[in-house]
């Protein structure tokens, strides 16, 4: 018999019962559970996380009539964005284990998509055991017709597929009616393109990340709401100016690692100003509210300056060659200027671990002198 209180929880990490039932997570209990089970079946009987809830229950049944000690519960995340439903997921799971003095955990899903969250939950409490519900479907072409028909009636899915395509239609449409045929199928390969480039590299979800992180800073009120906004600011010139460099000395004698070092030398001082920025804001917050961790951050300008000037550096060092006759820097030129710049790159860094020590070491001695005063 497993020592302790057991927990079973069934995750949904997309917050089907949040979404189409209207159910408050966490629900806690097996009368919570089955009632959340109940209204998402009656809202959509195809949903799987009903299969997986009556499945959590089930488990519950079995364990408590062996006589174990056991408590049940639902997590749910975000319905339309991953990490704010992580987040969501853990705190709602924090507030589970306090309630219920659980000291172990059998998890329950519906497929791979909620395992993800397996990291979240194992920091929270032990996973003991893990059941995945799979759904039996007919394998057949109606029944594949249906699951498509399903998967492009949920918002979250069809933003994906239908948001790029009608862009990219709209924009086709309109080149052809400005008789720019070709220019139509550069501009159709190249919106569909950037997209795929956006969703694969995850750059949604850092975008999103960034959004709730200046919701939250100016919800509580936090200084670095304004540096995090001149930050997005200077980054996007950063990125224009990159840009502007590679039309400004185009050439098609070069190849694409010339125009990357291009985009660096034309974006660097913008993103290296951005980064400064954001950097001090950050302390000033931590200071203000969390002095204890000012030793994490206390280091970030001073990184950012060095990694931004190796980053010229390199950009100097590919760029300065003879067909390029309207480059301001010669090779002899940009040799010295590599030279100190990394220079000065190598001391901002040591800088930084060096200022980083001393602060550790300030706010260690602060904090023994505090437990000496309180004894």
């Amino acid at each position: 018999m497993t020592q302790g209180r057991t927990l079973v929880l069934s995750v949904d990490r997309d917050d089907d019962i949040g979404w189409k039932a209207k159910i408050d997570s966490p629900a806690v209990g097996r009368e919570a559970c089955l009632k959340a089970a109940n209204t998402l079946a009656l809202a959509d009987p195809e949903d799987s996380d009903v299969n997986a809830i009556f499945s959590a229950v089930k488990i519950y049944d079995e364990l408590t009539a062996k006589g174990e000690d056991t408590e049940i519960a639902v997590v749910a995340g975000n319905h339309l964005h991953m990490i704010e439903g992580d987040r969501r997921i853990a705190t709602s799971l924090e507030q589970v284990v306090k309630e219920t003095g659980a000291t172990n955990c059998i998890l329950v899903t519906d497929g791979a998509e909620d395992e993800y969250v397996i990291p979240i939950i194992q920091s929270q409490i032990p996973v003991t055991s893990i059941r995945r519900v799979i759904v039996n479907q007919m394998p057949n072409l109606e029944g594949t017709y249906y699951i498509l028909k399903k998967l492009l009636d949920d918002p979250k899915i069809s933003r994906m597929i239908f948001i790029p395509l009608g862009l990219a239609m709209l924009l086709y449409a309109s080149a052809y009616l400005l008789n720019a045929p070709g220019i139509a199928t550069i501009i159709v390969i190249g919106v569909i393109g950037s997209y795929m480039l956006y969703k694969g590299f995850g750059f949604d979800e850092l975008v999103h990340g960034i959004i709730d992180t200046l919701r939250v800073s100016l919800q509580r009120g936090r200084f670095s709401f304004v540096t995090y906004t001149i930050t997005i600011l200077l980054v996007l010139m950063g990125i224009i100016n990159g840009f502007l460099a590679i039309l400004q000395y185009y050439s098609t004698d070069f190849g694409v690692l010339y125009f990357l070092m291009l985009f660096i030398y034309g974006a660097i001082e913008w993103l290296i100003a951005g980064g400064l920025i954001m950097s001090v804001g950050i302390i000033v917050d931590v200071y203000a509210n969390e002095r204890e961790g000012l030793g994490k951050v206390i280091v970030y300008p001073f990184f950012i300056t060095a990694i931004g000037l190796i980053l010229y550096c390199a950009s100097l060092f590919y760029l300065p060659v003879k067909e390029m006759s309207r480059f301001p820097y010669t090779p002899e030129d940009a040799a010295t200027q590599v030279v100190y710049l990394a220079i000065a790159g190598i001391i901002s860094a040591i800088a930084g671990v060096i200022i980083q020590f001393l602060i550790k070491r300030k706010l260690a001695e602060l904090s023994k002198q505090e437990i000496i005063e309180v004894i």
